[in-house]
């Protein structure tokens, strides 16, 4: 719009009305305006410093007397005071035509600014002989009669952009003209106190966004470094084609700072019972806000309405009432320096209910103890503190003991040593009901009691560079919307005697972990320093914390097990031997735990403590010096304080030839006789000799021969259990040697063949029973010898067959043995028990059959069992006739009378017999 246009064609309409010839006077003047554009001139050698509040911009012609400027019916009076001029408004416009015929297109308009805290502005202009002075003119001239702007500049609460609002005060009636602004701007470090400001050369420029509604927005942007800088700036306005440009401007944009309005506007009861009214800044600022609050309150019993500026983020109205409604709205400012207050915040209304509990919701640990607090209003009127009982879980009436009458409307109940909250469905609180005698309200206070004891359980690794805490959230996950969280304070060295919540503590990152557990790391670490730490658990409803402990990273070390563990049972003396390095760290002195079993799926461990913190091996006895053992051993501090470290890799011992064979095996022989030839081979027999005897192998067999004529040798017969040899002397003696890595058995067997020998015939008798097909009993009767009876050695084979021959070594002592293996029924036997002298073989006794009295032997063997089966049956069927004779009795006299109750059966023998003809 062209404020100054329409105040030409207003001047015009006066110029037509005092003319005689308008028709002629104006068409030059209108001619002029359109070729060329009128340029509004200011001079701007003074800066006009920008307030937090709105100001104005008016610009007119000028005229020395300022008849032009002044409204018809005002007084002139002009003085000239030290080359200063001040007019005062004349009550009548002077509408001479011959200043509109003189205007040209190069008239200076003048410009200033003014508010309505300065009702003068200052306008600077040149005089005719080119000095230079300063007019100060009341604001009202303008107001009337001049083109007229409301300005408001101010930094935006991020600090990054300066803006600058315009609004047109001056309506034209041209809306057909644009209107068009720019803002000259420029960024000074120190403003100078020279007179001459910079080049308009140095002034950077940006276009305003102006909307229909002559509203313009200019956007200055300002570097966060620099807003204590000075920006000196200026508006050139065009509109309907004039030009004006406003007296320069500056402005420290630090102190026209407007903040964003408050965010998170929020109105509750408090646990007092008085209503806080809270919020918080939407950014940060560099300096401190104060706030402004207004709330109305709307009640039965009150309405009232307030104003209060207060430098915290809340407030708090006191005398709640039930049923009441609350609006409110806040802005803020800078606190301690100028500023510009934000806009106001959207309304929030908030209304009470019926029923106030303070506090509505309580979050506590097992063991404390809580109030509540309650206002109950019933049908428009507040129930007495002394009529008010209270319910907890509408099932258990809370006894009056419990009971306080705090005000005339106030009742307060008092939970003490609380237990942990059971949940009970998907309800994980209690419900305390505030109640009118008889009658409850649906609304209730909810109450969490949590247990929080929380264990904390550190680990130093064994590298000493970080420390592994885990925990467990099990106690707490029935608190819905709750997180937890790690806090944990540091102490210069060692921990508290009684360990404490510090005020400074800092938060640690824990990770779910697969067990359930949260485990958080702390590295690095100070291995003297105490850490003190607890869980906080973050609620709505509140923060709980768990009971600190402390922690001193030295004191929960878990080593590394022992390197370079090796076992081995020793040669010749038959001891695991086990050896092992105690780690680098830590290096305090060591404990250790060692374990062994034979290797196998599962390990049968055997454990040992070594308390030596010098030792590096131990050895035990183990039952199998052959076998293999799997070893381990683990590490712990000397003085109790950590864990121990885990098992090492397990160390396996390697079987080896430990001693010589304990014994040679034991054989026996197969003799064939060549009767032709009167000569005997002699095949002899033996099983492989076991591990517990050869310790731990046999590499070899040796047949050890000694006759009366051909003297003692030897032959080696390698891995093999059968060897021949022709016996051809009277008297032939073997000895089977066992021989492995370490030498040849010390303790053999030996056998003599002799010919005298084997007619000495001491066993009289022999006696074999067949007790079922897998054992046969032997007995024998034996008679009195002169030689030195050994033992005996027991064969026998399926008879008429060439089955393998099997044998047993059996003691001298015994006269009957149990025969153990695979007897097929159909098959006969042949026993042989021979009888070993320590001078030779002595005569068999050789049985083909079994013994004729086997049957009764038999019997006998299963008459153990038959006889308390018999036994037992006897009395089953003793016990049974006998109830059987009773019932038969029974059901024969159940309808015999009784002679003491019938008279025609007095007289009568019942148990004598009468034949019946």
């Amino acid at each position: 719009m062209s404020y100054m246009m329409s105040y030409i064609w207003r001047t015009m309409g006066r110029f037509r009305k005092s003319s005689s010839c308008p028709d002629v006077e104006d068409k030059p003047f209108l001619k002029a305006l359109s070729e060329k554009f009128i340029y509004v001139i200011t001079a701007f050698n003074l800066a006009y410093p920008i307030t937090p509040w709105k100001f104005k911009l008016s610009c007119m012609p000028p005229n020395t007397t300022y008849d032009f400027l002044l409204p018809a019916g005002i007084s002139k009076n002009t003085s000239n005071l030290s080359g200063h001029y001040e007019a005062v408004v004349e009550t009548k416009l002077n509408s001479s035509g011959t200043y509109l015929s003189n205007l040209s297109s190069k008239t200076t308009f003048h410009c200033c600014f003014w508010s309505e805290e300065d009702k003068n502005c200052s306008v600077h202009a040149d005089n005719i002989e080119g000095k230079a002075f300063v007019s100060t003119v009341n604001s009202l001239v303008f107001q009337q009669i001049g083109a007229n702007w409301n300005i408001q500049c101010w930094m935006k609460e991020d600090l990054k952009l300066f803006i600058c609002y315009m609004e047109s005060l001056f309506k034209s009636p041209f809306k057909n003209y644009d209107l068009k602004v720019h803002l000259l701007y420029l960024l000074l470090e120190v403003l100078e106190e020279s007179p001459l400001l910079p080049q308009k050369s140095n002034f950077q420029i940006v276009q305003c966004n102006c909307s229909v509604h002559e509203c313009c927005e200019c956007h200055v942007p300002v570097p966060t470094v620099k807003i204590n800088y000075t920006l000196l700036m200026y508006l050139k306005i065009t509109s309907g084609g004039v030009i004006f440009h406003s007296p320069p401007m500056s402005v420290q944009p630090i102190n026209v700072v407007k903040p964003d309005p408050p965010l998170g506007l929020c109105m509750k009861i408090t646990d007092t019972g008085n209503l806080k009214i809270s919020w918080s800044s939407p950014t940060l600022v560099p300096f401190q806000l104060q706030y402004q609050v207004k709330y109305s309150e709307n009640s039965t019993k009150n309405m009232r309405k307030a104003d209060e500026i207060v430098s915290a983020t809340s407030l708090l109205v006191d005398s709640v009432l039930p049923g009441s409604s609350y609006e409110v709205q806040v802005r803020s400012k800078r606190l301690d320096g100028p500023g510009i207050w934000s806009d106001w915040s959207t309304p929030l209304t908030f209304t009470t209910q019926d029923v106030i509990y303070f506090p509505p919701k309580i979050l506590t640990t097992v063991g404390s103890n809580v109030s509540f607090h309650c206002i109950y209003k019933n049908e428009n009127k507040i129930v007495s503190s002394k009529k008010i009982v209270w319910w907890m879980n509408l099932a258990e009436k809370i006894p009056q003991s419990q009971y306080d009458v705090v005000g005339d409307h106030v009742s307060k109940v008092t939970f003490p040593n609380l237990n942990a909250t059971k949940p009970r469905g998907k309800f994980t609180y209690d419900a305390v009901y505030c109640c009118n005698e008889h009658e409850c309200h649906h609304r209730y206070a909810e109450l969490y009691v949590i247990d929080v004891n929380i264990n904390i359980s550190c680990e130093t690794d064994g590298y000493l560079t970080k420390m592994t805490c885990r925990w467990s959230p099990s106690a707490i996950q029935s608190l819905v919307g709750s997180t937890l969280q790690l806090r944990y304070h540091r102490s210069s060295l060692y921990c508290s005697d009684v360990p404490s919540i510090h005020p400074i503590s800092e938060p640690k990152d824990c990770h779910l972990q697969r067990d359930g557990f949260y485990e958080c790391l702390f590295q690095p670490i100070f291995l003297l320093s105490g850490y003190t730490m607890w869980i906080r658990i973050n609620h709505s409803l509140g923060s709980l914390d768990s009971p600190p402990t402390c922690v001193i990273p030295d004191s929960v070390v878990k080593p590394l097990p022992p390197s370079s563990v090796k076992a081995e049972i020793t040669v010749k003396i038959g001891l695991l031997k086990i050896s092992w390095e105690k780690p680098v760290f830590p290096e305090n002195n060591l404990q250790f735990q060692i374990r062994y079993g034979l290797s196998g799926k599962e390990v049968q461990w055997k454990v040992f403590e070594v308390y030596d913190a010098k030792l590096k091996s131990a050895s035990f006895l183990v039952p199998d010096l052959c076998a293999v053992y799997a070893v381990q051993v683990r590490c712990k501090r000397l003085d109790g304080l950590g864990y121990w470290s885990n098992w090492s890799t397990p160390a396996y011992t390697v079987v080896t030839d430990i001693k010589v064979p304990i014994r040679g095996p034991e054989f026996w022989r197969i003799i064939n006789e060549d009767n032709t030839k009167k000569e005997r081979n002699v095949t002899l027999l033996w099983k492989p000799l076991m591990k517990n005897d050869s310790l731990c192998s046999v590499r070899r067999y040796v047949v050890k021969h000694h006759t009366s004529l051909n003297g003692t040798w030897s032959e080696d017969v390698g891995n093999h259990t059968k060897f021949t040899f022709l016996w051809t002397e009277q008297a032939h003696s073997v000895t089977v040697l066992a021989i492995n890595s370490i030498g040849a058995s010390s303790a053999n067997f030996n056998l003599t063949f002799s010919w005298p020998m084997s007619k000495v015939n001491i066993v009289q008798s022999l006696s074999a029973y067949p007790l079922n097909s897998s054992c046969v009993i032997l007995s024998w009767m034996i008679s009195p010898s002169d030689y030195n009876l050994m033992h005996f050695i027991l064969e026998w084979k399926i008879l008429h067959e060439d089955n393998e021959i099997k044998w047993l070594r059996i003691s001298s002592s015994v006269k009957k043995y149990y025969v153990h293996d695979h007897f097929i029924p159909i098959e006969k036997y042949q026993f042989s028990l021979y009888p070993i002298f320590m001078e030779g073989v002595g005569k068999p006794k050789i049985i083909d059959s079994f013994t004729q009295d086997d049957e009764k032997h038999q019997h006998d063997a299963g008459l153990y069992v038959i006889v308390p089966i018999i036994i037992s049956s006897s009395i089953l069927l003793l016990g049974t006739l006998l109830i059987s004779h009773q019932r038969m009795k029974k059901l024969f006299w159940e309808d015999v009378p009784n002679p003491k109750n019938c008279s025609w059966a007095q007289g009568l023998n019942f148990q004598k017999r009468m034949d019946i003809l």
